[in-house]
């Protein structure tokens, strides 16, 4: 499977580093480099590609809202196009920024290059990348501020209006087939949904997604 990659960095020696690493791999076409989010944010609409390499600090608008408005296409509820934000920062308002605007994946700008591929390869197959030294608190701050209503039940305030279908879908659908056949999608773009789901309620798998949809009252008993 060829992935097609976007990369946006505002840094130009940082933007063709990272598009020379990627590059090199024989599974990965670079199609396109952004220098703000603005330009990141046209190209994923333009190119559709399955990642776009994201910086955080750029002008204009940034690598998180920029994020934001990737996942949230509402052009197109099924696009697929995931996120893997890179920054050399580890602040844990960005990760968790990042993780809340629908990034697939955290990392930090000083990994390897086989790593860089391999985070690129993750997201872009519908999984998740975070960081190894970053994850357990990435993780524990997710959870603890996942929002909760009036009556201490879980919202789905920051879930896109297909994250919020898919996730109604799994009590009744427990694979990603099923899924995909219910949402007459692929079963590729249902593994990005989950992913999404994932890093932004901070939950660990599809078993405690199932519990959330029960908890916030989207499916009943």
């Amino acid at each position: 499977m060829m992935l097609r990659v976007v990369v946006a960095d505002d840094q130009r020696e940082v933007r063709d580093g990272l598009a020379m690493m990627l590059s090199a791999e024989p599974d990965i076409s670079l199609v396109g480099l952004a220098e703000d989010g603005v330009q990141a944010v046209a190209m994923a609409q333009r190119e559709r590609p399955d990642v776009v390499v994201m910086d955080v600090r750029m002008p204009g608008i940034d690598g998180i809202e920029a994020t934001r408005r990737i996942t949230a296409d509402r052009d197109d509820p099924d696009a697929v196009t995931a996120v893997l934000v890179i920054t050399t920062f580890d602040h844990d308002e960005t990760l968790y920024g990042a993780l809340r605007a629908g990034a697939s994946g955290f990392m930090l700008k000083h990994a390897a290059p086989a790593v860089l591929a391999e985070a690129v390869r993750a997201v872009g197959e519908g999984g998740a990348w975070i960081d190894s030294t970053v994850a357990p608190r990435v993780v524990d701050r997710l959870r603890a501020t996942a929002p909760v209503d009036a009556t201490g039940r879980p919202t789905l305030e920051n879930l896109s209006r297909r994250e919020i279908e898919v996730l109604r879908h799994m009590g009744s659908a427990p694979t990603n087939s099923e899924l995909a056949a219910q949402l007459f999608v692929s079963e590729s773009t249902i593994k990005t949904h989950i992913s999404r789901l994932l890093m932004k309620t901070g939950s660990h798998d599809r078993a405690q997604l199932v519990a959330l949809a029960y908890r916030s009252g989207l499916v009943r008993p």
